[in-house]
This record gives structure tokens, sequence and C-alpha cells, in this order.
């Protein structure tokens, strides 16, 4: 199945060569279906954005999307021309003779890919109807008050109206249809239940009720095969969604889902194995010069810092050249993120950095959008202090400058008492009493409008993170996504990242997880965990994850406590590695960017194509039902430098700089950079791999094996443990 137009995967540096049979894309039509086409939501819209280049490359005009139809998106986003395809244009044709409105036109981004968006208001005259045709082809009801999923029932019904047009006049050309999460189901549904000639995939990025589930702090993974699910989907009023889903699933020829721990939950939740496995990827830039993602690194940390010296003004008794950056970003979710754990592990490692005495600060951002109704006054002070303190220094300067200049001229050396007169030196007083305060630095950076009740202030008030003069963790809470216009940290998600030193995404409930993977395309190290699609992959394909900046937690064999202490141990560890050990971890993170370009991560969609027309079409298409086709995978091998014992390690283990100059001996980065070009290539295949608990990387590879026994010297200790703790209910 080779790609007819893409790029060749082998031009990925050190992916394996994959020929199989090929697919006669000129005579097939794929269209994808979802809810985020052109309507940015969540995660589904980076999947199939990101996606849209590699698949238009591989299927030319013959690749279509549905989506809704949005006003502002349309104007925004989308370039309306007219159908090429006969059987598109006929179908546009005949719906908006009908009194529908149908949009067609090309989406302007990477890729330039055909959509066909469906105007859902227009058609909402037809619900009572089309919910009679949904409970005839499947008993499910939907209420008239869940208004989301009537939309939902008039988008699938358009759909598969479309589709049926499509088909009456393809002129033999098959079709394929390929449906994300269940707002997009019921055209897979009344598709099906119409039996029209087309082969159907039906992904979910998520289960429906396993959100829930996972948002009311239950223990999940560990109870997957004990739920009742219709009782719980009762419970939370989700019953006829769940049941649309679970639907969509038994009705695709192929289902497909994220990852496997996603492929796990799915078997328990919606009762059928998931046939394909198909992570997501991103579409991966390479720079010209090697190290320019380095250089942007040094270039936003800069802007980072300058935010840092406004917000911490008059308390600024830190060293910002000895400052860490760590953020998490998503979603409010408290639990579901991690943000519970991820407070608890900050309350612990200020105790040890304290302890220890370390001259490492750490500074951290909660990027997490919440309800607020202004930004905090003492916040916005503080970054006009520090531009005030920055324009007074400028003008001194120029003085300064000035004074000695003509000095040298006349070939004098300039008397040091007299180059500042006594002005200057009243304008440089009257700004050091400027950056006095007798409050703390705030922990929030505007006034939240549920400020008593707000999960991250909450907990920051049990644990005592409040920014005092000694603590060595101080945390920040920005409560909308980054923007470039904005007064206060005027950067953009991505600059941002790229200034950070760390990404801590220790999620409890994360199909796949896009905010680590985007750290590794940038080059910046991440904390994920094994209950995230990303950290399962990762521990996959990467021998030594935490040796490439890869920090996995294990959230699900552990107790939560246990998970914190490893948390803490990363953070730990993290901290005490010197700056050149810091730079070489993120030279090995970026090289893994080309685990996650689409050019190679295609290839799961590639195949469970081929599987839905040899399942659909069977006279036409076959594929081996157990022997689907193999390719050779590969293991991003444990860089040389890494020693293999934990009690040994220099490099990979965060010691004392007293060790770089034998650092510099062992690490060659080009060497070893090559090293994972060629890497070590192991047979696999695209089925999925046996399920069951795998053996972990042992998680202290990374970390100095005296603090292992000292942190759990530390937690047994009464008096130490009551502080060092502070213990909640879940902890």
């Amino acid at each position: 199945m080779l790609r007819g137009r893409s790029l060749s995967v082998t031009s990925l540096s050190g992916l394996p060569r994959w020929e199989v049979e090929e697919l006669p894309v000129e005579d097939l039509l794929l269209f994808e279906v979802a809810w985020e086409v052109t309507n940015k939501v969540g995660g589904i819209y980076t999947v199939i954005q990101t996606k849209a280049k590699t698949t238009a490359d591989e299927w030319g005009d013959n690749y279509f999307l549905i989506g809704p139809y949005f006003e502002h998106n349309m104007k925004t986003q989308v370039e309306r021309c007219e159908p090429i395809n006969d059987a598109i244009r006929r179908a546009v044709d005949t719906m908006n003779k009908h009194g529908c409105q149908v949009y067609f036109g090309r989406w302007l981004i990477e890729g330039s890919p055909y959509v066909v968006l469906f105007d859902i208001g227009s058609s909402a005259w037809n619900l009572d109807r089309w919910k009679g045709d949904l409970w005839e082809a499947c008993s499910v009801g939907i209420p008239y008050h869940d208004r989301e999923a009537n939309d939902m029932l008039i988008f699938g019904s358009l759909t598969a109206w479309f589709l049926k047009e499509v088909t009456d006049h393809a002129d033999g050309k098959h079709v394929i249809a390929q449906f994300h999460e269940w707002q997009a189901g019921t055209g897979l549904i009344l598709s099906r239940a119409r039996k029209l000639p087309i082969a159907t995939i039906f992904t979910t990025h998520a289960t429906l009720l396993g959100r829930y589930l996972c948002a009311a702090n239950i223990d999940f993974y560990n109870h997957l095969d004990k739920f009742d699910i219709d009782k719980e989907a009762g419970e939370r009023q989700i019953y006829h969604r769940y049941c649309m889903e679970r639907a969509s699933v038994h009705c695709a020829h192929v289902f497909t889902t994220v990852s496997e721990i996603t492929a796990i939950e799915a078997e328990h939740m919606l009762k059928r194995k998931p046939d394909v496995v198909t992570p997501n990827g991103l579409s991966v830039k390479k720079f010209s010069a090697v190290h320019e993602f380095q250089n942007l690194h040094a270039t936003y940390k800069a802007r980072i810092q300058d935010f840092v010296r406004g917000h911490f003004y008059g308390h600024l008794d830190f060293d910002l050249e000895k400052t860490l950056f760590l953020f998490i970003a998503g979603r409010y979710e408290f639990s579901n993120k991690g943000a519970d754990i991820f407070l608890e592990a900050l309350s612990r490692l200020n105790f040890l950095l304290r302890m220890h005495k370390s001259d490492v600060t750490v500074v951290v951002f909660f990027i997490m959008p919440a309800k607020t109704n202004n930004f905090n006054v003492e916040t916005l002070k503080g970054q006009a202090v520090r531009k005030q303190l920055w324009d007074i220094a400028h003008s001194v300067k120029e003085k300064f400058g000035k004074k000695l200049y003509d000095a040298l001229l006349r070939g004098e050396i300039p008397d040091m008492n007299n180059i500042l007169d006594r002005d200057d030196v009243t304008v440089m007083k009257r700004a050091i009493f400027s950056t006095q305060r007798q409050s703390l630095p705030p922990v929030t950076t505007h006034n939240m409008i549920d400020d008593s009740t707000d999960p991250i202030l909450s907990t920051i008030r049990r644990i005592g993170l409040f920014n005092n003069r000694t603590d060595r963790v101080k945390v920040i809470l920005h409560p909308e996504f980054l923007s470039s216009t904005s007064p206060l940290l005027p950067m953009d998600y991505e600059e941002f990242v790229r200034g950070c030193h760390l990404g801590v995404f220790p999620s409890y409930y994360e199909p796949w997880g896009y905010t680590p993977a985007e750290c590794t395309v940038m080059g910046i190290p991440s904390v994920t965990t094994n209950l995230s699609g990303f950290g399962c992959f990762m521990q996959e394909h990467v021998a030594d994850p935490t040796a490439y900046g890869i920090y996995i937690v294990d959230r699900r064999f552990q107790s939560p406590d246990d998970s914190c202490n490893q948390l803490t141990q990363f953070l730990y560890g993290f901290c005490k590695q010197s700056r050149r050990q810091r730079i070489i971890q993120r030279n090995r993170t970026e090289r893994l960017s080309d685990l996650l370009d689409w050019r190679y991560l295609g290839r799961y969609y590639q195949h469970a194509r081929y599987l839905t027309l040899s399942r659909a079409f069977p006279d036409k298409f076959h594929m081996e039902p157990t022997s689907p086709p193999t390719t050779e995978g590969f293991k991003y091998p444990r860089p040389s430098s890494v020693p293999p014992s934990p009690s040994g390690s220099q490099v990979s283990s965060p010691q004392s700089s007293d060790v770089e100059d034998e650092e510099d001996e062992r690490y060659n980065e080009e060497e070893e950079a090559e090293r994972d070009r060629l890497n070590i290539k192991s047979p696999w295949s695209l089925g999925r791999v046996p399920r069951g608990k795998k053996k972990l990387h042992d998680s202290s590879s990374f970390t100095m094996s005296s603090f292992c026994c000292e942190s759990r010297g530390l937690l047994t200790d009464s008096q130490t443990k009551t502080n060092y703790l502070h213990s909640s209910s879940r902890f």
C-alpha cells in the first residue's frame, strides 16, 4: 500500500522502508467527517489540521473533509470554490435545491484540502423526521432538551444524505468515510442502516463515559471491568449519547482509537476491541540550522525572565540565571490533567530544595483558562515598575556614556565620583524605593471569579506556596490562554513553550496528549504518564525515555502517593542538572520529533483504510485478517553516554557540574545524532501489542540513588513527614 502522491516515509532519517500493496487512490474517494473541521473546539481540530497536508499529498483531489458551517469560520478560514469532481458537484447542487445550505471550498491550512460544510440551522426543520429515522435504525431516542445531541443528529443526517448522493454518481469509484468521535457517528449509523456502498471507519479520541468517570475522581483504570456501563451513563444523563457512540462503534467496518491505553478503555466501555491504533502526529518542520531551536529557547526564555522580573519586583532575591521555568497547560480539568498531583509534588520539591540549601529557583506557570473578571492590579503594577526601572537605567546609562566619551576624547580618565551628579543618584534612589512592596507577589495574574472554591488556589493555600522569599518554588496561575497581544505576558503559546525548561503533564486521563508531543517537537523535555497515549507510545518506541527528556510517571500500577513521590524525584533530578546537561537533553528530545511526524504515523491510517476496503468490498480488495501488513519498527536506543546503572550515572542522572569535564569527553552530539538516525530496528507490526502490565523502564535511572533512599527516608520520618506531605484527602 504505497502512497500515490505522498512523500515517501523513507525520507525521514532512520525510518525503515515500508512496502506493501499499492492502494489505487485515483479510483477512490476519501471523506473525513468531524465536528471540528474548520471549527476549533479541542484536540481533534489539531489532529485533522496537522494531518491534512500528508493526506492531501497522498490522495490529491480525491480527499474531502466534512464539517459544520459557522459564518465566522467560513469567512476567515475557507476560500469558496466550485467542486471539480462531478459526483461532489451533483450532491451539493441536489441538497441546495432541497433547502439545505451546503458550502464547498478549500480550507486555508497547509495542504489546502477541500471541505464540505453543512449549515445546521437551515435544516433544523427536519429534526423530528430525522429523530424517527434514527429510532428506526438503532432504537436510540434523543431528548428535546439536549441541544448538542440534536445538532449532531442534524449534522449526521446531512452527512448520510450527502454520501448517498455521492455514491449514486460515483461512476464506479469506491468511497471511504472516516468518522471522528460520537458527534459525527450519527452519519455512520444512518449510512449503514441505508446500506450505502461505502467503507466506514469510526475513530474515538476518548470515550464519552470514560471522560465523565475520570472527572469524578473514580479509580477508573483499576475498575474498568467492574462498571455497570448503562447505570453509570444513565446517572450522568448521557445515556442517549453513549448509545449513539456505541452504535457508531459497532456499525463501523473498522474501529480505531488513538492509543493503546484508550484501546483498553474502549474495549470495556464500548464493548468492541479496536482494529487499529492510530497515534496522533504533528506536522514537523526542521530548521536548516541544527541548533536553531536552542537559540529560540534562549530568546524566548529572556522574555519570560522579563515577566518574572516585574511579577516578583521587590522580592527578586533569586538568580534568574539559575531559575528554571516549568509549566502545565490545557483544559481546566483539575484531576484529569494532573494539576492535583503536580501541586503536591511542587510542595515536596520546595521542601527538598530548601532542605538541601539549593541555589536553584523554580518558577511554575499554570496556563489553564478559568473564569476571571480582569487582570490583577498588583500584576499590572509589577510590569509597570519593571518598565520604569528599565527606562531609568537606560537614561542614566546614556548620560554616563556621554560623560565617559567626552573624558576619553580629552585624554582623561574620568573621576568616577563626579560622573554621576546628585540628580542621577536621587532618581536611582527613588527607583529603588518604588520597588518596595508590603505584600507577597501574587500567585495569580487575574482576579478569579470563584477565588474561594477554585481547586488550584485552594490547594495552593493548603500547601502554603505563597511565593515567600524562602520558597524555592514559586507559583503563577495564568487563567487565560496566552496571546502575543496580552499586556502582561505578550507571547504566543509556541513561543512560551520554547522559552520554558520543562513541561509537566501528569495526567490521569489523557487519551493521547498533544501538549507533551508539542514540547518534544520543540526540543523541550516533558513529564507525562503511562495513562496517556503519548507516554505509552514513547515507552514502546524509546529504550530509555528519561535520557531523551521524556519522564513517564507511573499512575497506573502504583498509588497516588507513590506517583507523587516519583514525580517529585523527576523534578528534583531535573533541578540538579547542570546547564550543559540540559542542553544535551534538549538535543536528544528534539531528535524524537521524527517519531511524531505524520509522514511516519500516517501509515497507521493507511492500514485502517485498506482494512476497511477489504471488509466492505472483499471482492475487490483482499487482506488476510490474521496477518496485517508488517513493517520494521524502530526503537531509539539508550544513548551510549548514559551508563546502564543508576549508581554510576553521570550524564543520564543529574549530578553536580564537577563531572562536566568527563562528560565533554564522553558526549559527542554529531556521533550520537547519527547513531539515533541509524537506530536499532526490530520487527514489529501495525497490529496492537499484547495487553497487560508492561515492564516499565527503571524510573530511577535519571535520579540519584542516594536521593531515592533519602526521599523514602523523609516519608518515614514522623515529624518531617507531617511538614513534608501536606496530606490531603486524595493523597
